[in-house]
């Protein structure tokens, strides 16, 4: 069975299982409609650019994508659909082998997006920036997410991040400054990625 069917069938069973748990019947009726919403584009994005080698790393990398880190890949999956119904192309040979799928549109023009396995916008002076978060989600599975949100608020309410913040490069003097060049690049996972990739907004 191809990586896009087993994709799809993730999806619809996770679905599925949700919806039964939170609501019974009714609710397993609608966690098997999100699940098909959600894996039938998904699936297909999978199957039509070959995204998963055919050998033993592809398999494990589609196993831990839709087992440890399923939350990422469901959330990923949604951000998929999004982009598709907006109108926006698969970079198919971007895709291609590598474990992710990519979008040529962005969400912002300045900025790639990552959302589970799947990569908005990215051009190839930043992928491996964006790769590193697929890493990251594939690593921290259903805590990768969860890490994320609570290091935004905690840097938002309580800017530590002052303290080693290069003033003179990236001065904030403006109210959406202190989001684009100061709480964002300071998030442990950008942090991360910044090292590895690119430099910081300023």
């Amino acid at each position: 069975m191809g990586f896009g069917i087993l994709t799809a069938l993730v999806q619809v069973v996770a679905g599925a299982l949700l919806g039964a748990a939170a609501g019974g019947r009714p609710g397993l009726a609608v966690g098997v409609v999100a699940g098909l919403l959600l894996g039938v584009p998904f699936g297909w994005a999978v199957a039509t650019t070959g995204a998963y080698r055919p050998d033993a790393r592809g398999v494990l990398l589609f196993a831990v994508d839709h087992t440890w880190s399923l939350p990422n890949t469901a959330l990923g999956a949604a951000f998929l659909a999004g982009h598709l119904a907006a109108g926006h192309r698969l970079d198919r040979e971007t895709c291609r082998h590598r474990g992710r799928i990519n979008l040529v549109e962005g969400v912002w023009p300045r900025y790639a997006t990552t959302v589970g396995t799947v990569c908005a916008g990215a051009s190839p002076g930043i992928q491996r920036h964006e790769d590193v978060h697929i890493l990251q989600a594939r690593l921290l599975g259903p805590l990768y997410l969860p890490l994320v949100a609570a290091n935004w608020v905690l840097f938002t309410v309580a800017p530590v991040w002052l303290l080693w913040h290069d003033h003179a490069n990236a001065p904030i003097n403006r109210f959406r400054r202190y989001f684009e060049v100061g709480v964002y690049p300071h998030t442990w996972h950008e942090a991360i990625a910044y090292r590895v990739q690119g430099r910081p907004p300023h």
